[in-house]
C-alpha cells in the first residue's frame, strides 16, 4: 500500500528531527593527501554552501597541486549523498534543476554525443550508465537503429526508461556492483558515461568496470566537466560544473587519459568543443536567484513564510524569467566562440578497449 503524502508541515518536522543530529555524520573524514596521486600538496579552490536546494551545510573542494585533481574534501558518505539528493527531482526544485540541466539533457546534443561513434563502426549493443529516463538512449536510436541500447542507473528512473520503450534492457543498480559486472562481462560494444565520472565516489573503480562490460575491441565514451574551464574562476561557487555537494570530482583531461592508458586502453579520440554545453551565464544567473528566493516550502526551513512574503517572492520570481532567458540567449549566441577557448566547460574521451 502506497503511504500518503505528508503534508508540508509533517515533512518540516521530519527534517527538524533529522538536522537536529547534525550534519556531520554526512561527512567522511578530511583526507589529507589526494585521491588521485596520492599528492600531500593540496590547497582549497572552493567553498560553498548547496545552492540549489539551500540545504544546511558548507562544501570544500580542494585541488591536488601536483597533478590539479579537484574533489570533494571531506567527501559526503553514502548516507550525506542520499540526503542532498533527495527531493532534487520530482520535488520542489525540479524547476530550477531542469533550467540547469535542460541544455545538457537536449534530445540535439544526445544526437551530436552519439553521432562521436559513427568513425568506428555500427555498435550491435550499447550500454548507457547513469542513464535516467533514457533520454540519450532514445534519442541515439536516430544515429545508431541497428544498435541494442540497454541502460544502468541506481534509481527506478531506468524501470520506467524501460517501460518507455526508452531502453531494451534496464539495470538497476552502480556498475561497481560485482554482481552487475559479473551478469554484465564482456557483453558490449560501447559504453557511454556522460556527465556521470563526477558523481562517482570512485571514478577509477567506474572506468574498470566498464572495461569489464566492454567487449575486446568495444570502446568507452566519457563527457565529463573540465575543471580546467575558465568560468570556473571567473564564475567562482556559482559556477554549475563545480555542482556541490553532488560532485565529488573533477578531473582534468591528463589525468583521465593517463588512467586509461594504464588500464590498457587506446585513446582513439579526445575533443573539448563538441561537448561544450552553453548553460555557464543562465546556470550562474539561476543559482544566483534560487539562493536569494529560496523556495518557501522547503521542509528544511524553520517556518512557513508569511502572506506578503509569498506575493514578494511570486513578483520576483516572474520578473527573473526575462533575466534567465536573455542569459540562456547569451550563451548560446557565445557558445561558438567559447567552445575553442579556455572557456569550454567539458570533453569528451572516445577509448578502445
Amino acid at each position: 500500500m502506497t503511504p500518503a503524502p505528508q503534508s508540508i508541515a509533517e515533512r518540516r518536522a521530519a527534517y527538524a528531527a533529522e538536522l537536529a543530529q547534525g550534519t556531520d555524520r554526512f561527512h567522511e573524514p578530511r583526507r589529507a593527501d589526494c585521491p588521485w596521486c596520492g599528492s600531500l600538496w593540496l590547497r582549497t579552490r572552493l567553498r560553498t554552501p548547496d545552492l540549489v536546494q539551500g540545504k544546511p551545510g558548507t562544501f570544500t573542494v580542494d585541488e591536488c597541486g601536483d597533478c590539479a585533481h579537484a574533489f570533494q574534501n571531506p567527501r559526503l558518505t553514502a548516507e550525506g549523498l542520499a540526503f542532498y539528493q533527495r527531493d532534487l527531482r520530482g520535488g520542489v526544485h525540479e524547476g530550477l534543476v531542469e533550467r540547469l540541466l535542460g541544455v545538457r539533457g537536449s534530445r540535439g546534443r544526445h544526437r551530436v554525443a552519439a553521432r562521436a561513434m559513427l568513425p568506428y563502426g555500427e555498435p550491435e549493443s550499447w550500454l548507457d550508465v547513469g542513464t535516467g529516463h533514457g533520454h540519450f538512449p532514445a534519442a541515439a536510436r536516430d544515429v545508431h537503429p541497428y544498435t541494442a541500447f540497454d541502460g544502468l542507473d541506481p534509481t527506478r528512473r531506468v524501470e520506467e526508461a524501460r517501460a518507455a520503450g526508452r531502453v531494451e534492457e534496464a539495470h538497476r543498480g552502480r556498475l561497481t556492483d560485482p554482481r552487475i559486472t559479473a551478469r554484465l562481462r564482456a557483453r558490449y560494444d560501447v559504453v557511454s558515461m556522460f556527465h556521470h565520472l563526477e558523481h562517482s565516489p570512485d571514478p577509477r573503480d567506474e572506468l574498470r568496470a566498464a572495461l569489464v562490460v566492454l567487449r575486446p575491441g568495444g570502446h568507452l565514451l566519457v563527457e565529463v566537466p573540465d575543471p580546467d574551464c575558465a568560468f570556473g574562476v571567473l564564475l567562482g561557487k556559482w559556477w554549475v560544473s563545480y555542482g556541490q555537494p553532488r560532485h565529488l570530482h573533477l578531473m582534468p583531461l591528463p589525468n583521465l587519459l593517463d588512467e586509461l592508458e594504464s588500464l590498457g586502453c587506446e585513446i582513439v579520440a579526445t575533443d573539448r568543443r563538441e561537448p561544450h554545453i552553453p548553460y555557464d551565464l543562465v546556470g550562474a544567473l539561476a543559482l544566483a536567484i534560487g539562493r536569494v528566493l529560496p523556495d518557501l516550502d522547503a521542509p528544511w526551513c524553520a517556518a512557513p513564510a508569511t502572506a506578503r512574503r509569498r506575493t514578494l517572492h511570486t513578483a520576483l520570481s516572474r520578473a527573473s524569467v526575462p533575466l534567465l532567458a536573455s542569459a540562456a540567449g547569451l550563451d548560446h549566441a557565445l557558445a561558438p566562440l567559447l567552445r575553442r577557448t579556455r572557456f569550454s566547460n567539458a570533453y569528451r574521451i572516445v577509448a578502445r578497449r
